[in-house]
């Protein structure tokens, strides 16, 4: 973000420069020796810019109070630009007159002006007689011009749409491949091979420059962040593919891929996620820019609405991969205690869990057992677990001894074991669980689609108590990125109206110069409807950097009225 601040104020360095050395060419015309001309011409409008200056500081001072991501993206480029515009107002009034004066000589043209008329003038002759033609009816012409560009500006504004970022069409995408709950890794697997050939037959093999899969789930001991990769069972497998040479827009590929799955695997889902750092970090951890969060207490309540969110999302022809994101339906087998028997036979709930869990999982859950190598001074886990091959169906299960050193009893003799279903990812918010419905955007701004989702939400109709329906990830992160560059804006013109007018003492010429920022506001907006982009971080940034420009300009004219 600060090479984007250096990029944009690289006009305004020249600029600052440029009314500089104008002002003296203006002076020698007047027939002032060089000393005299360079002197005077600094001296004229060194009030004048040092006002453009504090202008357009103002507009970016609000970076100084936005919280959260607005203003870690946005303080970098404020203080690039700060920096960059104190630094050539300074070499603008002292380096440029030096090498004017150690440089520039008047020349006949600056103090003689010739016969001969340049395309400039002559449009200038006829811009000024149209000014003057216009001037008697300058209140009607003020008061439409206000009110046709304010209406515009509300009108395109719900028009060209909202996102956080620019679209880019993205060589690179990940892919969450999900089979039916409960799939064993090496199946889920031969549909991960299935897919991986596919894609490359739709697009060649040799545009495929980098693929990666990983299925199933991540070992309890492998250090990794969910930011990177985050797995819910067996039963899931992510796709990272980086393609090269390949032309075709990145929607339409992602289309052309799902079709193959509807057809090629149709008992699995799937869904696109961001693979670029950034996105993540935007979506706060979110895995589709639509996320909604199922909050209570009662997870079937959760299941339920989550379910009726669902349909009613899949109501709109651009949401793609409308899904609850967590498996609510996961094989299960239920192992009912019979505690009188138990009791009868000695054993307790501690030793049936201990014995359970350590067969059925690993001895790393009830008991930390940790091996030092005493010549490298390594630490290693040490757990006893029993192997896969032998624990396979509900009899082996039944066999399992529940007291050491003694072959019965087991489970069997005092549990019952029958097969169910259970929640196969448990997320919570303190002491409340929650369900996600997670839904891609296609062709569409996510402005858009925030407001689409806010009206399947409604639609649902009342809730029960204690249950909440929230948006979460991308969403919000668009809401509190344009209503903090809105707010932001807004507070700087105010500062700035504030400011000229203790400057001009008069409140008339302070609403004069800020006349120009809505034609800015239209301008802008109208060009991203003519180049097909939204209204987002960067373009956003840009209008600011436009009203601050448009004020300094409107500053010097005013000034030297």
């Amino acid at each position: 973000m600060s090479l984007s601040g250096l990029a944009l104020a690289i006009g305004i360095l020249v600029d600052e420069s440029t009314v500089t050395i104008e002002n003296i060419h203006q002076h020698f015309a007047m027939g002032k020796p060089k000393a005299v001309a360079i002197w005077d011409a600094c001296r004229e409008i060194a009030l004048p810019k040092l006002l453009i200056l504090f202008c357009i500081l103002s507009v970016f001072a609000p970076a100084f109070t936005m919280a959260g991501i607005p203003g870690a993206l946005f303080l970098p480029l404020a203080l690039a630009i700060g920096c960059t515009m104190i630094t050539s107002f300074l070499l603008s009034q002292t380096f440029v007159p030096v090498m004017a004066n150690w440089l520039m000589k008047p020349s006949e043209s600056d103090q003689h002006h010739g016969n001969k008329e340049s395309m400039f003038d002559r449009f200038k002759k006829m811009f000024l007689r149209f000014g003057e033609r216009m001037y008697p009816a300058r209140r009607v012409v003020a008061i439409t011009y206000l009110v046709v560009t304010t209406f515009l500006c509300v009108f395109l504004l719900n028009v060209v749409g909202s996102d956080v970022l620019p679209r880019v069409n993205s060589s690179q995408f990940q892919l969450r491949l999900r089979a039916p709950n409960g799939t064993r890794i090496e199946r889920t697997e031969e549909m991960a091979h299935t897919l991986l050939t596919e894609i490359e037959n739709l697009v060649g093999k040799e545009h495929v420059s980098v693929s990666s899969v990983y299925v199933g789930q991540h070992p309890s001991t492998f250090s990794t962040s969910a930011i990177y990769m985050f797995t819910a069972g067996p039963h899931e497998a992510v796709f990272q593919v980086a393609l090269k040479d390949y032309e075709e827009d990145i929607d339409e590929f992602k289309d052309k891929v799902r079709e193959i799955i509807r057809e090629k695997l149709p008992m699995t889902r799937a869904t696109f996620e961001p693979i670029e750092l950034t996105e993540k970090v935007l979506s706060q951890g979110s895995p589709t820019p639509i996320e909604v969060r199922v909050i209570s207490r009662n997870k079937k309540n959760n299941a339920e609405y989550a379910n009726k969110l669902v349909n009613k999302l899949k109501e709109t022809s651009y949401f793609r991969d409308v899904q609850i994101q967590q498996p609510i339906d996961y094989p299960a087998l239920n192992v009912d205690i019979d505690r009188v028997r138990a009791a009868q036979l000695g054993v307790d709930m501690n030793d049936i869990s201990r014995s359970l869990i350590a067969a059925t999982s690993s001895s790393r859950y009830t008991e930390r057992n940790v091996w030092v190598d005493e010549r490298q001074g390594l630490p290693y886990f040490v757990q006893v677990q029993v192997p896969l091959n032998q624990m396979q169906s509900e009899e082996e299960i039944n066999t399992i001894p529940l007291l050491r050193n003694a072959p019965r009893p087991v489970l069997g003799d005092v549990a019952t074991i029958t097969p169910g279903t259970t929640y196969g990812e448990n997320d919570n918010i303190g002491a409340l669980s929650f369900m996600s419905v997670t839904a891609n955007v296609y062709d569409t701004d996510l402005g858009t689609a925030q407001e689409d989702m806010k009206e399947a939400i409604s639609s649902i109709g009342e809730l029960p108590r204690g249950l909440t329906i929230q948006p979460f990830g991308l969403t919000t992160v668009l809401e509190e990125t344009l209503s903090s560059l809105g707010g932001g804006l807004l507070v700087a013109v105010v500062v700035i109206f504030l400011m000229l007018a203790a400057n001009f003492q008069s409140f008339r010429v302070s609403f004069v110069v800020l006349t120009a920022v809505p034609a800015v506001v239209l301008g802008s907006i109208l060009m991203l409807l003519a180049t097909g982009s939204t209204l987002n971080l960067q373009s956003y940034m840009g209008i600011i950097m436009s009203v601050g420009v448009s004020i300094a300009n409107a500053v010097l004219l005013v000034d030297k009225r």
